[in-house]
C-alpha cells in the first residue's frame, strides 16, 4: 500500500518534541543532579557546583533532533509521502492541504493533544504549560504546580532536583489519583521527604501576577506565591476546525469516537491516539496506529485495552502500573474474590544498592490470573515488560511462580510477589 502523512510543525509530534522525549531528557539531568549530591553515602566524593541550564537545554535539545532526524530517514526510507501543511478532512477519503487535494481509500485521524487549562485561567506570561516549561532559560527559586497527574509530578520532581522550592495543588485526594491508592499514599510520602510541598483535595480559584511573580488563590483561602505557575491539568483532543464533523464524524467533547477497533462511525475513517477517548499515552497512540495499519490491512489485530496499556511515571520515585488496581478488581469481580500481596522493595539487595524505597503490588483473582501490577521505586519503569506479559496472558502466580528471576535485580521483586499469591512465599510469610 501507499501512504502520506500530511504534518503541520514537526514529524514526531508532542511526544518527541513537547512531550515524552525532552521531558524525560530533563528528568536523567536531575538525577544525575541528585546522584552526585548522594555520592559520599557510596563512597565517592562528589557535590552539585551549579545547575547549567542552558547546557542541560543544549543536551536535550540534541537528543531531540538526533531522534527526529532519525524519524525522518525512516520515513524516507519507506517511501512515505509526507504533505507540510494543516490538513482539513474535506470529505470521508479527502484530505485538503493548502492547494494540495490529497484523496486516499482510508483515513487515519491523528491529529493529537494540546495542554489543557481551567476555565478562566489564562496562559500567558508566568503562567506556564509543559511546552514553556521546556523552554525556560532558568532555574525558578519558587514553582506552584496545579495538577498532581503525571505531568505535574514529573516537572515538580526535575525542578525540585535543581534546587526550586515546589508546592502541587491537586483538586483530589491523592497525588497521581489514577493509580493504586497505595502508590499514591507512598509517593506523597517521598515527596514530602524530598521537600516538595502539596496541598490535596483543594481547588484552585485564581491567580494574579507582575513581572516577577505569581499568587495563586485556593478556594479554602490560602494563598501562594512564585515565580511561574505551571498549568499541569490535563490534555485536551486537538481537532477543533479540522473538518471532522462536517465529515460526520461522530464527536463528543472534541474526542473523536470509535468501536474497539478504532473505526469512526464514517466508512473507511479511523483515528488513534489522543483524540480517542481513553490513555492519553505516546505508547498508545504507538499500538493504535500499528493496530489500524494492520486492520486495513485485512490481518484482523489483536484487542488491547487500555487497562493492560503500562503506565510510567518518570518522577523520583518512578511508578509504573498495568491491569486493575486492587478497588477497581473488587468492583469488577467482587471483593472476596480478590486476592493482592504488596512486596517491600526493602527485602531487594538490588533496591537496597540504588537506595531506594518503594513496593511491587499485584492483584489476582483468586484461582485464576493476574489481574494487575502496580509498583513504585527507583526504574521500576524498566520492570513493567514484564509485568505487562503477565497481565496480557492472563497468566496465573502459579505459572510464573517456577521462572527464575536474575539475583540480584529488582525483577526478583515481581517474582517474590508471583511465589506469595501461589502460596509458596520465599521470604514473606
Amino acid at each position: 500500500m501507499t501512504a502520506a502523512i500530511i504534518e503541520k510543525d514537526k514529524l514526531g509530534g508532542t511526544c518527541l518534541h513537547r512531550g515524552c522525549v525532552p521531558t524525560k531528557a530533563l528528568l536523567h539531568s536531575a538525577e544525575v543532579a541528585d546522584v552526585a549530591r548522594e555520592g559520599a553515602t557510596y563512597g565517592i566524593n562528589s557535590s552539585v557546583e551549579s545547575i547549567d541550564i542552558v547546557a542541560v537545554n543544549a543536551f536535550r535539545e540534541k537528543l531531540v533532533a538526533g531522534k527526529h532526524k532519525g524519524l525522518q530517514g525512516l520515513i524516507k526510507a519507506n517511501g512515505i509521502t509526507v504533505f507540510e501543511g494543516e490538513g482539513r478532512l474535506a470529505s470521508p477519503n479527502t484530505v485538503q492541504v493548502g492547494a494540495d487535494t490529497i484523496v486516499g481509500k482510508n483515513v487515519v485521524l491523528a491529529s493529537g493533544s494540546y495542554s489543557r487549562s481551567l476555565p478562566g485561567l489564562e496562559i500567558g506570561g508566568r503562567v506556564i504549560t509543559s511546552e514553556h516549561a521546556l523552554e525556560l532559560q532558568e532555574i525558578p527559586k519558587k514553582v506552584i504546580v496545579l495538577g498532581g497527574g503525571v505531568i505535574g509530578v514529573e516537572f515538580a520532581s526535575v525542578w525540585r532536583s535543581f534546587g526550586a522550592e515546589v508546592t502541587i495543588v491537586e483538586g483530589l485526594p491523592h497525588l497521581v489519583p489514577n493509580e493504586e491508592e497505595s502508590v499514591s499514599k507512598q509517593l506523597e510520602r517521598a515527596f514530602r521527604k524530598r521537600g516538595i510541598d502539596y496541598k490535596l483535595g483543594v481547588r484552585f480559584q485564581g491567580v494574579t501576577q507582575d513581572d516577577s511573580s505569581v499568587t495563586v488563590t485556593l478556594e479554602d483561602g490560602t494563598t501562594l506565591t512564585a515565580d511561574y505557575l505551571l498549568v499541569a491539568v490535563g490534555r485536551g483532543p486537538a481537532t477543533a476546525g479540522l473538518g471532522y464533523e462536517e465529515a460526520g464524524i461522530e464527536m463528543d467533547r472534541g474526542f473523536v469516537l470509535t468501536t474497539e477497533r478504532l473505526a469512526t462511525n464514517v466508512p473507511g475513517v479511523y483515528a488513534v491516539g489522543d483524540i480517542v477517548p481513553g490513555l492519553q499515552l505516546a505508547h498508545r497512540g504507538y499500538q493504535q496506529g500499528i493496530f489500524v495499519a494492520e486492520e486495513i490491512a485485512g490481518l484482523n489485530p489483536v484487542v488491547v485495552a487500555d487497562v493492560n496499556i503500562p503506565k510510567v511515571t518518570y518522577c523520583d520515585p518512578e511508578i509504573a502500573s498495568v491491569g486493575l488496581t486492587e478497588a477497581k478488581a473488587a468492583e469488577q469481580y467482587g471483593a472476596e474474590n480478590i486476592s493482592s500481596y504488596e512486596y517491600n522493595l526493602a527485602g531487594n539487595a538490588k533496591s537496597s544498592i540504588l537506595g531506594t524505597a518503594g513496593t511491587v503490588k499485584a492483584v489476582r483473582l483468586n484461582d485464576g490470573p493476574v489481574l494487575g501490577v502496580h509498583m513504585i521505586g527507583a526504574r521500576v519503569g524498566e520492570l513493567v515488560g514484564e509485568a505487562q506479559l503477565i497481565v496480557n496472558w492472563e497468566a496465573y502466580p502459579e505459572d510464573v511462580a517456577p521462572f527464575v528471576h536474575g539475583h540480584p535485580t529488582q525483577n526478583e521483586t515481581i517474582g517474590e510477589a508471583m511465589l506469595k499469591l501461589a502460596g509458596k512465599p520465599l521470604h514473606a510469610i
